[in-house]
């Protein structure tokens, strides 16, 4: 059977009727935005719920739904790890930033910067914000169009401004409040779905295997290895680098990031935008582990029933029309050979004696897949289009195509395209709140009325839609989407979460320091990533740290260079503790180029210096009037 014939009329009743009630409800209820409070905060009135929900919606984007299963079908569950800074972030953002948001009554976080520092210092935070995140909406719009180009065969190109136009005509309406209220009704549609596919994955299990022997299977596959906690932070997914590097991610996503901090500006008092953090705080480690969770019993539902070796269509496609086909074929056979022999194996049931056998035909099946994706790299060498050889963003929509019943098909598309839509929306959204308010207004234009900078916020969004779906046409896949987005926030996070400590916590720095430092860091983390992880991963070595560590190394050296710009002004205590510093990262940087991974010991004496540092400069007066 073709892709494109597994859906049914109910599956597009069911996906067109919640498109466009997602579209036509935004734009009806927003409909009367005449001032750029309304526009912009979504009035100031959101209540604790809205703000959770709408701040667990913009994160949750469709590369959650289509890359995190995948995640954990071929890695298991040790990517939840990725999560376990987030409480800490969420306190920490409840008790220092938004007190301070909320008594300057700033429209965008980068405001406060230039009454902190200076105009420029404010641009650029604004500037590196819009870089980042304008790449990440484009990805937002292109993990969808994947999952439709599959379902209908339809062009990318085609998909992707079909995509961005759809999400642009309710953002442009109604903005914030538009974006606040959509993303409800879109989260409501995300849990249903959810839950219904998780239960109709055990369903298709064979009657002999309960979920308690699902989870047994699982985890004879090494599936149910939640915790690493060893202290190598090389490694992508650790206790470790989850809280560490983990907290200093979220700390500058939900912090300093316009697209989660639109959201909850929008509260009506300080306290609804705190509870509305913490209710995401509590919830979301808790969903991730259980989209993941879905995401291992999809894997365990293919060791009963057959699977491709490859799960993206249009590789394996390209192989059978290359002169690679026979080579793949073979592949193929040995891959359903090992396959029968699971079936065998798991006939009457599942025994904990069997988990060397099914260990060892995993790791075969493993090579197999390796060598499969060796194969298309060849044939995509040869070819005009590209073609991604891995094929983890796609495992979960091949379950939901080949798998589930008329109806339910529709509703796990109208799930995955609804998240895509709360994320793209909250993207274009903050990035015109920041283009209109922290460049045009404040650089361009100062002296114009409130309707028009709506005007303006208005065009901008649909520039900024533009922007993305241009990003979303000539994007490629990393190893996964759900890394690529990552990876771009951990490139530019570190660095303004840097330059937001320096304005909350030490008064002598000045704006021309932070400026320089910036500038600094930034070229400085670029070049880390290129040839410290990327150019190494390309050759098939061993990046020398994670990309989750840019993060705290942004933030560390934003800092650092910063109090060295002023050092003839800071404290004694300040300038011996700079100093033990500098001799610390010097030995660090002397550890790691010399193949001692970044460990424990590393992070943990940065980290107690810089805090010292920071309590020997901390701004009495702004702690004061945060208390006030």
């Amino acid at each position: 059977m073709e892709i494109e014939s597994k859906l049914h009329a109910i599956d597009w009743i069911i996906l067109s009727v919640t498109l466009i009630f997602i579209v036509a409800y935004g734009t009806y209820v927003t409909r009367k935005n005449d001032n750029v409070t309304d526009y912009i905060k979504g009035g100031s009135d959101s209540k604790w719920w809205t703000i959770g929900l709408s701040v667990m919606a913009t994160q949750a984007s469709a590369i959650t739904f289509l890359s995190t299963p995948g995640q954990a079908f071929h890695s298991g569950m040790g990517f939840v790890q990725f999560y376990f800074g987030l409480p800490i972030a969420m306190i920490i953002i409840c008790v220092v930033f938004i007190p301070i948001y909320h008594k300057l009554k700033v429209y965008t976080a980068y405001e406060f910067l230039e009454g902190r520092f200076d105009l420029k210092t404010r641009s650029l935070a604004a500037i590196l914000f819009l870089i980042q995140r304008g790449l990440a909406a484009g990805i937002t719009i292109f993990a969808p169009a994947i999952i439709l180009s599959a379902v209908l065969d339809w062009d990318l190109l085609t998909l992707n401004i079909i995509i961005g136009f759809l999400v642009i005509i309710y953002t442009v309406s109604g903005g914030t409040k538009a974006v606040n209220v959509t993303q409800k009704q879109q989260m409501i549609i995300i849990f249903i779905g959810m839950l219904i596919a998780f239960f109709m994955i055990m369903s298709q299990l064979p009657e002999n295997i309960t979920f308690t022997n699902a989870l047994e299977i699982a985890g004879a596959s090494n599936k149910m290895e939640v915790l690493d906690f060893s202290f190598d932070l090389s490694n992508r997914y650790t206790v470790w680098t989850g809280i560490l590097g983990g907290t200093f991610l979220m700390l500058s996503y939900f912090g300093t990031d316009q697209s989660q901090v639109q959201r909850y500006l929008s509260g009506k008092s300080v306290r609804e935008s705190q509870l509305g953090l913490i209710f995401n705080g509590l919830l979301k480690v808790p969903m991730q582990f259980f989209i993941l969770l879905i995401g291992v019993m999809v894997f365990v539902f293919y060791q009963f029933n057959a699977s491709p070796l490859n799960f993206n269509p249009t590789a394996n496609d390209a192989v059978q029309n290359s002169e690679f086909v026979g080579e793949y074929q073979k592949l193929e056979a040995e891959h359903t050979i090992i396959e029968n022999d699971k079936r065998l194996l798991f006939s009457d049931g599942f025994q904990m004696e069997e988990a060397t056998r099914i260990q060892e035909l995993n790791e075969r099946d493993l090579a197999l897949k390796e060598s499969a994706k060796e194969i298309i790299k060849k044939v995509n060498e040869k070819s005009i289009k590209k073609i991604e050889s891995n094929d983890k963003d796609y495992v979960f929509i091949h379950f939901i195509l080949n798998n589930l019943p008329r109806g339910l098909i529709g509703l796990l598309l109208a799930v995955i395209l609804s998240a895509a839509m709360s994320s793209t929306a909250s993207e274009l959204n903050a990035l015109a709140s920041t283009t209109a308010i922290d460049l045009y207004k404040r650089n361009v234009r100062e002296d114009k009325d409130e309707e028009h900078y709506v005007k303006a916020s208005k065009w901008f969004t649909l520039l900024w839609g533009i922007i993305a779906i241009s990003v979303a046409c000539v994007a490629n896949l990393f190893d996964n989407l759900i890394q690529l987005v990552n990876i771009i926030g951990s490139i530019f996070y570190g660095n303004v979460l840097g330059i937001f400590l320096l304005a909350f916590f030490f008064k002598k720095v000045n704006g021309n320091a932070v400026f320089r430092a910036a500038l600094i860091t930034q070229i400085l983390i670029c070049s880390i990533y290129y040839f410290g992880i990327y150019n190494l991963e390309s050759q098939g070595l061993e990046p020398i740290i994670s990309y989750l560590w840019l993060n705290f190394i942004g933030c560390v050296l934003v800092i650092f260079l910063s109090l060295l710009f002023v050092f003839k002004a800071i404290n004694k205590q300040s300038k011996v503790a700079l100093i033990i510093s500098l001799l610390a990262i010097l030995k660090i940087t002397y550890d790691v180029l010399n193949d001692v991974s970044l460990n424990i010991t590393h992070v943990v004496s940065l980290i107690v210096l810089f805090s010292f540092l920071g309590f020997f400069n901390i701004d009495k007066t702004i702690l004061n009037e945060k208390e006030n």
